[in-house]
């Protein structure tokens, strides 16, 4: 390629950035990360000649003609010749404009954002004491102090913050208790399976109904993971229609 720079000959043979930018792409992101900016790509280029040097002596020993490396090659192109065609069989896939409103008009409600509240609380396990603390709040205490003072969840360190949540996350007594108040209001105690809370509404998050436009790109990608499902399971059936498949196990096997 035109863009390729040579960055050392091993040997005669070259070791361009393209060989270095492939890699770089084949470690591990966090490591990958650790060279991003430049500075050690030395340390790499030296890693790609240690790498060259090998392949150089491997050749010069005549490693391919080795039994044992052979088998390894025909395992490892077998693989590779797998995945390629995976990878030529979902190339094929294209996703039309209609199929992606039809999905969204029979999932819409799946990709709108749903309502929430943000709540804190005072946890206590008696009663006595959960009315004990309301009737302080109601005489004018602080909320937030009586949380860290007295409450046994560990939001008492953030004044009792419970942050946002939505229905489903909490348990249903305190989630029915959270969505019914009005934003400042501050409950009576509330049972639980977790002893008894004394909820603070924040805020109320209204929710937001999603158009196709505004979920274009989660839309196409659900789309496609449908259909390269449907494409994978209609491939292994047309494949067995076409070879012949015998599975043998110890019952069935013949003396």
């Amino acid at each position: 390629m035109e863009n390729e720079k040579v960055l050392a000959l091993v040997n005669g043979e070259e070791i361009t950035s393209e060989d270095l930018n492939r890699f770089m792409q084949s470690l591990d992101p966090q490591i990958a990360q650790f060279f991003m900016n430049g500075e050690h790509n030395q340390e790499l280029l030296e890693e790609l000649i240690f790498q060259k040097l090998l392949f150089i002596d491997a050749k010069e020993k005549k490693f391919e003609e080795d039994e044992e490396f052979k088998k390894a090659l025909e395992i490892s192109k077998e693989n590779l010749l797998k995945t390629y065609a995976i990878r030529k069989m979902l190339e094929e896939i294209e996703i039309s404009d209609k199929e992606l409103e039809e999905f969204y008009n029979a999932h819409a409600e799946e990709f709108d954002v749903p309502g929430q509240v943000d709540a804190s609380h005072i946890l206590v396990e008696d009663e006595e004491k959960a009315n004990e603390i309301y009737d302080k709040i109601q005489g004018g205490a602080e909320f937030t102090e009586l949380a860290e003072e007295f409450s046994t969840c560990p939001s008492k360190a953030n004044g009792g913050e419970l942050g946002a949540f939505g229905k489903g996350q909490m348990v249903p007594e305190f989630e029915e208790a959270a969505f019914a108040m009005e934003v400042g209001e501050i409950s009576k105690p509330v049972k639980t399976d977790f002893g008894y809370h004394i909820i603070k509404l924040n805020d109320h998050i209204e929710g937001k109904k999603n158009t196709l436009s505004d979920v274009l790109a989660d839309v196409r990608r659900e789309v496609l993971k449908v259909k390269e499902q449907t494409a994978y399971m209609d491939k292994i059936q047309e494949l067995h229609g076409k070879y012949e498949v015998k599975v043998l196990n110890e019952e069935n096997k013949e003396n």
